[in-house]
């Protein structure tokens, strides 16, 4: 069974820096690419992130280049999404899921209906 926890929200002050983890069990990440989004009410869930390391492959959305990091442990099934220089619009609900690979989606989709697999989020809010 494909299961998603996510941890490290919390409330920091603008510029301050959190960490992410993600982890992950029951599937293989040779199969499996991950994807990090959010979620405001009122507003579309979006693409954070993506990384699928058999591809060699780490994506990024452009309102969080050079700040937002992705990055793997396989020993311990985790995924981490480390977020520096955080803004007060960056505060949402942050979810982990995963991709399974084939021939629907490119091997890192940024399109949230291509995951199949979610976590239950968690809160990451940014005070001015």
């Amino acid at each position: 069974e494909v299961q998603l926890v996510e941890s490290g929200g919390g409330l920091v002050q603008a510029g301050g820096s959190l960490r992410l983890s993600c982890a992950t069990s029951g599937f293989s990440f040779d199969d499996y690419a991950i994807g990090w989004f959010r979620e405001a009410p009122g507003k579309e869930r979006e693409a954070v992130s993506c990384f699928s390391s058999s591809d060699d492959i780490t994506l990024y959305a452009d309102s969080v280049k050079g700040r937002f990091t992705i990055s793997g442990d396989f020993a311990k099934n985790t995924v981490y999404l480390q977020m520096n220089s955080l803004k007060p619009e960056d505060t949402d609900l942050y979810y982990c899921a995963a991709h399974r690979k084939g021939h629907l989606w490119r091997a890192c989709p940024m399109e949230w209906p291509a995951f199949g697999y979610w976590g239950q989020g968690t809160q990451v809010t940014v005070s001015s």
